[in-house]
């Protein structure tokens, strides 16, 4: 329903009728673009404000390492900051190796604030120029706050320079142990590793604790070890103190239960025999030894050798027909040589011992075959098999001394099974060194004076023995001419004649059993005798002879001269003899009395003049 308008309405036009519109339609946009424009204005005048009061200064919100520079020029600000940052001078670092220690500051190790460039950076936010930009940054930072980090510098190079002097206090290189002899005086000095800093990866730790503004701390030093090649050289100087402490002493025995020696080998030349050796180990490094070089020991003991070395001897026994046992008359002896290679070990063994330094010389032993112990029931001895006597009634003091001499040679060796008996090999060299004297020898179909006259009296009798014991015999010589020490008993054609090395007599123990030979001299009746125990195969023996042929006369008396004959004197010293062909025949017959074998032994004599002696000026004496 519509309403008339007002009386007093202002508007109203009397005769029209119109719509009624609020004022305040009208009003309010008018206001609202007034208070917009105001509001424009005073944001106008306000920001205006704003930029001339923060042109040169840290808009508000803006902070650096906890500082609020809001309002701050840049010089206020770094001002600020720099009473604020001390982490320069109160974060100190402690290098440490082992007990040493070094202590520095961060500014020392080359830390530095820049507090002028974190105050620029600082007084940059909210003025990049660009009023829109700004504005926006300026409000933003107004309202969240802006903090600025503040820009620390780290010369790394300046802590690489402080470790680096650090390093040559600490830094050294390896030293080998040494080991020096001279003379008698011997030092030995230890190894000592070699070390070095690593300033590198030390550096790499201090990095991360500058870089986090670590308030400083303990920094170990990374320090690598290089060893010595060789570490210690005391074991060696021991080992040599120990080789020059007393004198080392070789001795010996003679092989008959006494001594020889010694012989001594002083500090000093040891000393000088003394060598240094390296010796790898197993892990690579290398240690000291110390050696004596014992090749100027081995001249010297290659020439005692010869004095040191004995031949063996076997035991030496007579057979008792009582109780068919061996009795022993000579010991056995074990021959050696000296072995020089084992007494130099033994020789540095000593060298390097504390309390052995008497070196007994090493020996190779040849055994002998018939020890002191061997039994007859193991020999195969049983009975005397044959026996022989010779005589040498009439003899020359010479002439008996040769026979006992070679008698005692052959006296109790035994012969073994299959083995050949030689009379040199036993006799040995007739020779006065070994005890021979001069006497009557034939040499050449003459009888002159020589050295061993009376040995073939030896050879003779054991000729004999092994003739009737059925021996075979290997080799007989008979003599130039007929000597009657040698037919008295057996006969002519039975002697045996020897010339050492070049005539020997032997024969062959052809028996599964030893023999045994006893050589006797019997005085009382001027006669030597040789006695063979072995056991009988079960033969006989029968000598058919002698046969003499073809017999010459006498040569003639020769006369020869002797300085010592008086005028008148004379002296007869060999006797005639016919020539002749001999034969001897030796029958062997087994145990029935059946002929095995038939042997025949010939001798060839030659007419042989007596020898008789004058005094110098007799007419019978021939030039």
């Amino acid at each position: 329903m519509a309403t008339a308008p007002a009386e007093h309405d202002p508007t109203f036009v009397p005769g029209y009728q119109r719509e009624l519109i609020n004022p305040w339609f009208i009003r309010l946009p008018i206001l609202l673009i007034s208070g917009g424009i105001l509001l424009i204005l005073l944001l106008a005048i306000f920001v205006g404000l704003f930029q001339i009061t923060f042109r040169s200064k840290i808009i508000p919100g803006v902070s650096a390492y906890g500082v609020s520079l809001t309002g701050m020029t840049a010089e206020q600000a770094t001002a600020a900051l720099e009473a604020r940052f001390t982490y320069d001078q109160d974060a100190v670092f402690t290098f440490r190796d082992g007990e040493q220690f070094w202590q520095m500051t961060a500014g020392e190790l080359g830390v530095v604030f820049d507090a002028q460039a974190t105050a620029a950076e600082a007084l940059a936010a909210g003025h990049s120029g660009n009023p829109v930009e700004d504005l926006i940054d300026q409000v933003l930072t107004w309202l969240n706050g802006h903090s600025v980090a503040p820009i620390v510098r780290y010369e790394q190079r300046v802590a690489a320079e402080r470790l680096s002097a650090i390093a040559t206090e600490i830094n050294r290189t390896a030293q080998d142990a040494t080991l020096v002899i001279d003379g008698l005086n011997i030092e030995a000095t230890p190894g000592r590793s070699g070390r070095s800093v690593d300033v590198m990866a030390t550096l790499n730790r201090l990095d991360s604790s500058i870089l986090n503004l670590n308030a400083g701390g303990e920094i170990a030093l990374i320090v690598n070890e290089t060893p010595p090649v060789a570490w210690d050289a005391e074991a060696a100087a021991r080992k040599a103190r120990v080789a020059i402490s007393a004198p080392v002493i070789l001795v010996a025995d003679d092989g008959y239960g006494g001594t020889m020696g010694p012989w001594s080998a002083s500090v000093e030349q040891i000393s000088r025999l003394l060598r240094i050796e390296t010796v790898t180990n197993g892990d690579g490094s290398l240690s000291y030894d110390v050696t004596v070089d014992t090749a100027a020991y081995r001249q010297y003991l290659d020439q005692l050798a010869a004095g040191l070395m004995l031949t063996s001897k076997d035991a030496r026994f007579h057979f008792d027909t009582a109780s068919s046992q061996l009795v022993r008359i000579q010991d056995a002896v074990n021959g050696r040589q000296l072995n020089v290679p084992e007494t130099l070990s033994r020789l540095e063994q000593a060298i390097f011992s504390s309390d052995n330094r008497i070196v007994p010389m090493a020996f190779d032993y040849d055994l002998p075959r018939y020890h002191n112990d061997v039994t007859a029931a193991e020999l195969g001895i049983s009975q005397m098999v044959s026996q022989s006597m010779t005589h040498y009634t009439g003899s020359p003091q010479a002439r008996r001394d040769n026979i006992a001499l070679s008698v005692s040679r052959f006296d109790g060796i035994i012969i073994g099974p299959g083995e050949v008996f030689s009379f040199n090999r036993y006799v040995g060299d007739i020779s006065p060194e070994e005890g021979y004297v001069s006497g009557k020898v034939i040499v050449g179909g003459r009888t002159v004076d020589g050295v061993g006259g009376g040995v073939c009296q030896v050879s003779t009798t054991a000729y004999q023995a092994a003739f009737y014991a059925g021996f075979p015999i290997m080799e007989r010589y008979a003599h130039g001419y007929r000597v009657g020490y040698y037919e008295s008993g057996e006969g002519v054609g039975m002697d045996a004649a020897i010339y050492t090395p070049d005539l020997d007599f032997r024969f062959q123990n052809d028996t599964e059993y030893h023999l045994l030979i006893e050589a006797s001299i019997l005085p009382q009746q001027n006669a030597v005798q040789f006695r063979f125990y072995s056991t009988n195969p079960g033969r006989q023996v029968i000598k058919e002879g002698p046969v003499i042929r073809d017999v010459l006369p006498p040569a003639p008396t020769v006369y020869e001269v002797n300085n010592d004959l008086a005028p008148g004197q004379s002296l007869q010293v060999d006797w005639s003899a016919e020539g002749a062909y001999v034969e001897v025949m030796r029958v062997i017959l087994d145990a029935n009395g059946n002929e095995i074998r038939r042997e025949q032994f010939a001798s060839q004599y030659q007419p042989w003049g007596a020898v008789v002696q004058v005094a110098p000026g007799d007419s019978r004496a021939t030039g």
